[in-house]
């Protein structure tokens, strides 16, 4: 048989209540040419066995467990491994992607073959209706003097396998991964801006995201390894009006948490300033 088009990689790790509605929303989908990739990093709820009561009905549905945790990131490049799709979609097992949501992102893909990757759920832009295509240099300018880019997480991305692993997929960064891999593809390879309404990001008390406070600095570092990679299509100048604005604001809030005696805050604001000193 031939390879799908798709390879939907799903992620999970103690979602049983949540992983059933994730991959009922995949089956749904108007465009049925797709496999199912689902990893779980050993679960200690019932999340394995909702899995296979849906790989029972469908048989794109294929289930890999992990002897041992290994985490989100690794979990993520686990899964596109097993990929035979010429695209990787994230739907992460508390998420949604709509019905019609697989056969547009393939849809804009295969009319831009230009992008090597795309990403929706994007604030409307002002200039041009969506879909576009925007080069390195145009995505780097889209996010650090526009609307913002970098910013989404992987269930807004589509991504061909080629250009994944080219760029050696994600590095295990807590929280910022997703972050940094969309740093190291926008300064390789043209993105496809594509339109809202195409995934459900589903907010909830159990999300690391809500936590996303504690990795400020882990961000800001890797803001400053893109800048430094030889690949940064942004010019020095442009460069050096981002670190002025970020340490600007890095020192704004410094000095905010010291009025409240947030001391801790205090200390990752200075060391975020710290780092943009100078490029």
């Amino acid at each position: 048989m031939k390879d799908p088009v798709v390879s939907v990689l799903m992620t999970t790790y103690n979602r049983e209540k949540l992983v059933g509605e994730a991959i009922e929303s995949v089956l749904a989908s108007t465009f049925q040419d797709f496999e199912l990739i689902v990893c779980d990093d050993n679960s200690s709820d019932g999340t394995v066995n909702a899995v296979k009561e849906l790989a029972l009905r469908d048989s794109r549905v294929k289930l890999f467990l992990h002897d041992a945790n290994i985490g989100d990131y690794p979990n993520r490049n686990r899964a596109a491994g097993y990929a035979k799709g010429k695209y990787l979609k994230y739907v992460d097992a508390d998420d949604y992607i709509y019905p019609w949501g697989l056969e547009i992102l393939v849809k804009n893909m295969e009319a831009f073959p230009e992008a090597q990757w795309g990403l929706c759920s994007l604030l409307q832009c002002r200039d041009r209706p969506f879909p576009f295509v925007l080069s390195p240099q145009a995505a780097y300018e889209y996010h650090y003097f526009g609307p913002g880019l970098f910013h989404k997480a992987p269930l807004s991305s589509i991504v061909k396998k080629d250009a994944f692993f080219e760029v050696g997929g994600f590095k295990p960064l807590r929280m910022v991964g997703d972050a940094d891999l969309w740093h190291v593809l926008a300064a390789r390879f043209p993105v496809l801006l594509m339109v809202d309404g195409v995934v459900w990001y589903r907010e909830h008390g159990d999300q690391e995201v809500t936590h996303a406070w504690k990795y400020r600095l882990q961000y800001e570092e890797l803001v400053k390894r893109a800048f430094g990679d030889a690949a940064c299509p942004l010019s020095e100048s442009q460069k050096r009006i981002v670190f002025s604005r970020k340490r600007s604001a890095a020192i704004r809030q410094m000095a905010k948490a010291m009025l409240t005696l947030h001391w801790k805050d205090v200390g990752i604001y200075y060391k975020i300033a710290r780092l943009y000193n100078e490029l």
